[in-house]
């Protein structure tokens, strides 16, 4: 995909440093909010002992939660926590959607490469912005969904699942591949996004819907449905899922599963199941296409035609949800190791399901709770002026009902908010983050020595001289103009013009010619017309004769090695920052190898930058 990093190393110190820097200043931001939410809560208390009355409100039985609901908030808002603490781990910035979402994606038609290319983009662009908003997001919903029981704040909760979930299932798990070729309920179809996403929206139902056996029913029978739907899918013909050998598709699953990093004992055990599959691909998928067909019927018939016969579903949930951690332990291979696990896949938000489901489908049916008569205790005319004074009254008489729950719940909030706000800001720059370049390139090297001089011509023709550009920033780069999938610097020094705006009249950029064999102006002007630089008009392309380009290379300390004429030449990668007087100011190290859209805006953000600082700097004196 164009718009991610692949040749960014995903260990790269430069990333992981400033992915732990971003975690820790959050971090304080979130303790600030938790800490005013506290000291808020100690005043309420203060004058709730003070005796102060509350404001008159409706007052409502309190709704008792049921059993079912409480346990599918509770379980889905742990995995909302766990999945958060995941995305902690060093390589999530930088490896995410290199090695999680573009492989996702890669099977999938065109169109669905194209959406979720959209949102890795976004993340290749700003990775360490996007990796801890991902982090805290997803914290928050699950503190919100645990510490929320009834009311407006938890049914608030779970639509923030499913908003978020609903974004993470169509760029993150590219709609949990449902449009790609061999899709597997036993590899993780359709997503295990989308069990958060019913979960949360289970949540967000009124409390009184969940009165009776009537929702866990519905759920169990859906899930059946599913289920059967998925063994068809797996016992069809044709898709390789009976095979015998290594080359069967259910074995290849498993082997991709077996390849990522994790410890010893577990690797041992799914290096086993790789070659049983490989030996006994047919019984294998056999033994599948029945538990998967027979646990959907069963869930299915039991909420529905035998609802009246409990014993069906009591013998099915549980077989169903021990079906569910065999396929966990042994087929997606816990769904957590190497790095860049970003759930436990969706065995366990399966087997969640099933059990809320259940526990719901055998509750009787019961009244939750109903409003009692509101009485006011004063009567008179509406205010029709809001005054300051009644304002913070107002404030006071709403903070003395606040309760730790609503408190937890509003900070909560705030959490989700922390990670919410940059990953907005994020989605609307896009000019990548200069991060990038550090990491592939190094920092820059902040140096103050004259400029060597150099006498060439331009791609026009022209004679130039560094003397000839002073009074102006000069962005010097040395270029093969040979160099054609590799070396991206001078569409870089392009886009850096545009980032530069109206400053960019005071730039110029410049290349000279890093070839001993290719050096005419033939050659320089067809490299101008292929990168779109003979457009750009504070743009030079300096060539001269093999003699004075090699006192150009020397006096700046660019190797250009002795290769074969129809080969590109080899040389380190630097762009000059030379100021208005001549000065050399930063050398700054460019993209070592093919850039992609995220790669090339970061050198491009990065030499903006240094040309905006060159500018700053006090004009030379006469």
């Amino acid at each position: 995909m164009p718009g991610m990093s692949p040749g960014l190393n995903i260990t790269d110190p430069t990333l992981v440093a400033a992915f732990r820097s971003a975690l820790l200043q959050q971090f304080a931001v979130v303790a600030a909010i938790l800490v005013l939410l506290l000291l808020a809560y100690g005043v309420a208390r203060r004058w709730r002992a003070a005796g102060e009355p509350p404001a008159p409100r409706p007052r409502l039985v309190p709704l008792t939660e049921p059993r079912a609901r409480r346990f599918l908030r509770l379980s889905f808002g742990i995995l909302w926590i766990i999945d958060g603490i995941l995305q902690a781990q060093p390589q999530m910035a930088g490896g995410l959607p290199s090695e999680v979402v573009q492989p996702s994606a890669a099977a999938s038609p065109t169109w669905v490469q194209h959406v979720v290319n959209a949102g890795g983009t976004i993340w290749s662009f700003h990775p360490i912005q996007a990796a801890a908003a991902s982090v805290w997001i997803q914290v928050g919903i699950g503190v919100w969904l645990v510490v929320a029981e009834v009311g407006w704040w938890s049914r608030l909760g779970g639509l923030a699942s499913v908003a978020w979930g609903l974004v993470v299932w169509v760029f993150g798990e590219s709609f949990g591949g449902i449009f790609a070729p061999g899709l597997t309920w036993l590899m993780g179809a359709p997503g295990a996004v989308l069990l958060y996403i019913t979960a949360g929206a289970m949540v967000a139902l009124p409390v009184r819907a969940w009165a009776g056996p009537r929702a866990g029913r519905l759920l169990l029978a859906a899930i059946g449905t599913f289920w059967i739907g998925m063994a068809v899918l797996q016992a069809w013909p044709g898709r390789g899922f009976w095979q015998n050998n290594a080359d069967g598709t259910l074995t290849g699953l498993i082997s991709n599963m077996a390849g990522l990093v994790q410890p010893h004992p577990q690797e041992t055990m799914i290096n086993g199941m790789v070659t049983f599959t490989r030996d006994y691909g047919f019984a294998v998928n056999l033994v599948a296409v029945i538990a998967l067909a027979a646990s959907g019927a069963a869930l299915l018939g039991g909420a529905t035609v035998l609802r009246d016969r409990p014993a069906v579903l009591r013998v099915a949930v549980p077989a169903s949800i021990a079906f569910c951690l065999v396929v966990w332990v042994l087929v997606q291979d816990l769904g957590v190791p190497g790095g860049l696990g970003t759930d436990p896949n969706s065995m366990v938000p399966w087997a969640l399901l099933v059990w809320a489901g259940y526990q719901s489908a055998r509750s009787p049916e019961r009244s939750l709770g109903s409003p009692e008569p509101v009485r006011s205790s004063r009567a008179g005319p509406r205010q029709a002026v809001l005054r300051p004074a009644m304002v913070g009254s107002a404030l006071r008489q709403t903070m003395t009902l606040a309760t730790a729950r609503s408190v937890t719940s509003l900070g909560a909030v705030g959490v989700v908010l922390v990670g919410a706000g940059p990953l907005a800001m994020a989605a609307t720059n896009w000019h990548a983050d200069p991060i990038i370049a550090r990491a592939m390139g190094g920092a820059a090297t902040q140096v103050n020595r004259p400029a060597p001089d150099f006498r060439l011509v331009s791609q026009s023709g022209q004679p130039v001289s560094l003397a000839s550009l002073r009074g102006k920033v000069t962005l010097l780069t040395f270029l093969d103009p040979r160099c054609i999938t590799d070396c991206p610097v001078a569409t870089e020094l392009k886009e850096a013009g545009v980032l530069l705006g109206g400053s960019d009249d005071q730039v110029r950029f410049v290349a000279i010619v890093a070839n001993q064999f290719h050096y005419d102006l033939t050659t320089v002007r067809a490299l101008d017309r292929q990168e779109g630089m003979d457009t750009v008009p504070n743009w030079l392309f300096l060539t001269g004769s093999a003699a004075q380009l090699e006192q150009a290379w020397g006096a700046y300390g660019i190797f250009v090695s002795h290769m074969t004429p129809h080969a590109s030449s080899v040389m380190r990668d630097l762009v000059f920052v030379i100021d208005k007087s001549g000065r050399i100011r930063q050398q700054i190290p460019d993209n070592p190898m093919a850039g992609t859209l995220s790669t090339r805006s970061s050198f491009a953000v990065t030499l903006a930058d240094a040309a905006q600082q060159a500018l700053s700097l006090p004009d030379p004196v006469p």
